[in-house]
């Protein structure tokens, strides 16, 4: 069958929820310290110890929603020890991350600023692991309850009278393994028993997330929902793209060779299994599809740049990587009648991350230009979509060699979104336009391509892969014939005209 993609821009399935495009900040190498917070005596700009440029930059690709402590981090992290004068906070050790010393000088106060600089949601992950259900429940309370309490009364001499707005809040993180090695039963029950005393105070409304499984454990998906479904407001799911055979040797972020670029791929298309069979289950307890699922925690992990901390899980960022970030936001458009929210790992110079940050210099991943290339697609409605994808093979395995997902915004403007997996060669794509009665429409597009497998920016060369105008297409009737280049993700916009 000839390769081709079908779009009706009169079905519309549903709102892709902008919190798809969410980010995950924990206390891991140089995500927070050096990444987010510098200090106010810091030579680098700065405003109340957060980074100016690094705000920006999270600003212009409209992040809807930040996670935070973590992560591994957050079932060892006792959230008093980061309120109050900072000079008079706890120090700690962080014993998932490198063993540092955490000085906790950014704490539940310096996020909040944080989110509000932003102007995005705060999404806080509770510790079940190694707290109790009264620090998480006082924590709650010192968030979000405006009345007479001894929590508010503490917020207060701390700074802050008025109490946050606090939406979203997961009941502990990967309970399976680093959460507490638990089993799904147990985890169940607690999870029962915590979410109790997360309370609504006020007129603030708090989502509730239970620790969902660790990619394919569907038996932890079965139990957690059959046991604490009305529970829950969301549950999550992690999945990390490894290349690599084992842990030990994940792969290098640069510098592989073509079937590792393939792995990569193929590995990060598992996404719609998982998402598939995960959400089977979902529906088998929750056929109304009250539960969200949110991915709270997806992307590339690598071996770490050599001569960097492993605990810090420092690594580059390729074209390859954009291409992973591409396909997976088309999988989680396809699913967002179950995927509500999701966030990359993670922010900042780690893992997967949209920004890197050296002293006081700062650049944009190919990971970053996705995102601020696919933000068009927050909020927006999901349009009908076939594709009809060639192979791409390689090494006698093949995967589709195009993604592809599009949208309309409230404003009637189309988004289409197409990625290219194919390393070697472009990719001449049908687009037919159903459902315009020969209304004709303004076509405009951008694309993010690289010369090489590995193409990266550096601090040497900070824009080596940045997005350039798209202009190979042809409308021809309702039919817009596109030549996306090899290895490359692209936006078109079509605009009917008036």
């Amino acid at each position: 069958m000839a390769q081709r993609v079908v779009l009706h821009t009169d079905i519309r399935k549903g709102t892709i929820n902008r919190n798809i495009y969410g980010h995950f900040s924990e206390h891991l190498g140089r995500c927070i310290y050096e990444g987010i917070w510098v200090g106010e005596d810091s030579p680098i700009p700065n405003t109340k110890g957060i980074r100016n440029d690094v705000v920006e930059a999270l600003k212009e690709i409209k992040v809807p929603v930040l996670r935070w402590p973590g992560g591994c981090f957050a079932d060892e992290y006792h959230w008093k020890d980061g309120i109050g004068a900072r000079e008079g906070r706890k120090r700690m050790i962080n014993t998932h991350w490198g063993g540092t010393v955490e000085n906790n000088h950014f704490g539940t106060h310096e996020f909040m600023e944080l989110c509000a600089m932003l102007e995005c949601e705060p999404y806080i992950n509770g510790n079940v692991g190694s707290g109790t259900v009264q620090e998480m429940s006082e924590w709650v309370e010192y968030l979000t309850f405006n009345g007479v309490s001894p929590m508010a009364e503490l917020r207060a001499k701390n700074g802050r009278e008025e109490a946050w707005a606090v939406k979203y809040f997961g009941v502990g993180n990967e309970n399976w393994g680093c959460g507490g090695n638990m089993r799904p039963e147990y985890y169940a029950d607690l999870y029962r028993q915590y979410q109790t005393y997360v309370r609504n105070y006020g007129d603030n409304r708090i989502h509730r997330i239970a620790c969902g499984p660790n990619a394919d454990d569907y038996q932890w998906m079965e139990v957690l929902m059959r046991e604490a479904t009305r529970f829950m407001d969301s549950i999550t799911l992690h999945y990390y793209t490894v290349p690599g055979a084992t842990w030990e040797h994940k792969g290098a972020a640069t510098g592989f060779d073509t079937a590792e670029y393939f792995t990569t791929l193929e590995k990060a298309l598992r996404m719609e299994e998982l998402v598939t069979r995960h959400s089977v289950i979902m529906d088998k307890y929750d056929p109304e599809k009250r539960v969200g699922l949110i991915v709270d925690e997806w992307g590339t992990w690598y071996d770490v740049e050599p001569g960097t901390n492993p605990g810090f899980l420092y690594q580059q960022n390729s074209i390859r990587d954009a291409l992973v970030a591409g396909l997976t936001l088309n999988i989680f458009h396809k699913h967002s009648d179950r995927v509500r929210m999701a966030n990359i790992a993670q922010t900042i110079n780690v893992l997967q991350a949209v920004i890197l940050t050296e002293g006081e210099k700062m650049l944009l991943t190919p990971t970053y230009h996705v995102f601020n290339m696919y933000k068009v697609h927050q909020d927006a409605e999901l349009l009908d979509l076939t594709l009809n994808s060639g192979s791409y093979s390689f090494d006698g395995k093949e995967i589709p060699e195009v993604s592809a997902s599009a949208s309309v915004t409230a404003e009637g403007v189309i988004h289409v979104s197409l990625c290219n997996l194919n390393h070697a060669s472009a990719a001449v794509l049908p687009l037919e336009l159903r459902g315009l009665a020969g209304q004709a429409v303004d076509i405009a597009g951008t694309t993010l391509a690289g010369a090489t497998i590995d193409a990266h920016n550096s601090f040497s060369e900070p824009e080596a892969v940045v997005p350039q105008p798209f202009t190979a297409f042809k409308l021809e009737g309702d039919t817009v014939t596109v030549e996306l280049p090899a290895m490359s993700v692209t936006v078109l916009e079509i605009t009917p005209k008036a």
